[in-house]
């Protein structure tokens, strides 16, 4: 993509953000976006298929960025020291939202809000697979209940979070978050490790 398509579809993700902060998503139109956007119909076509199409590259350039970017960072300096627990993206990740970087706490704040966490919510069980291989749970819950229910877990505590203004820091989030989970996440260790004599 040279720099002039990179310009136009700046353009349009700007476009498309600022009209979802104003409406739902589902009383937008693609010929509202074009017209925010200053660009031609066939150029939007060119670029995206559809309005969910458009939706789509949005959610993936947004939570793409953060999230890749909370994972290079935790891998250079995470936050537990004992080295038995993983690195913490999410602090990480907490300090990537907290910055608002192409107002992304607008859009899960915004009316159409749904349709955002749940893209969040998708990259957020990527990023818990790769981030913190969990093994199978035992007594029948698969891994993927596991890594749905901490993703979840998650979304709501930004909301929570979101709802109340920002109180905390994204270490005091970060603490909070690892109390919860860290029970799961040890009753997953120990049942699946081998019994020793």
């Amino acid at each position: 993509m040279d720099r002039r398509q990179r310009k136009t579809r700046a353009a349009i993700f700007t476009a498309f953000s600022a009209l979802l902060a104003e409406k739902p998503y589902s009383r937008i139109t693609v010929q509202q976006i074009i017209a925010a956007a200053d660009v031609g119909r066939t150029t939007f076509y060119a670029h995206f298929q559809t309005k969910d199409d458009l939706l789509r590259a949005l959610c993936g350039e947004l939570f793409g960025h953060i999230l890749d970017s909370a994972r290079d960072s935790a891998h250079s300096h995470g936050l537990y020291s004992d080295g038995a627990a993983p690195d913490s993206v999410f602090c990480h990740l907490l300090q990537h939202l907290q910055r608002n970087d192409r107002n992304i706490l607008g859009l899960l704040c915004c009316e159409s809000r749904g349709l955002f966490l749940r893209y969040f919510k998708e990259g957020l069980r990527e990023l818990i697979r790769t981030e913190l291989a969990l093994p199978d749970h035992p007594g029948g819950v698969p891994q993927d209940f596991l890594v749905n229910h901490i993703a979840g877990s998650f979304v709501e505590m930004v909301l929570w979070w979101l709802d109340g203004r920002q109180r905390q820091t994204p270490g005091q989030l970060d603490a909070y978050f690892r109390a919860v989970t860290a029970p799961l996440l040890a009753d997953a260790a120990c049942q699946t490790r081998p019994d020793t004599v």
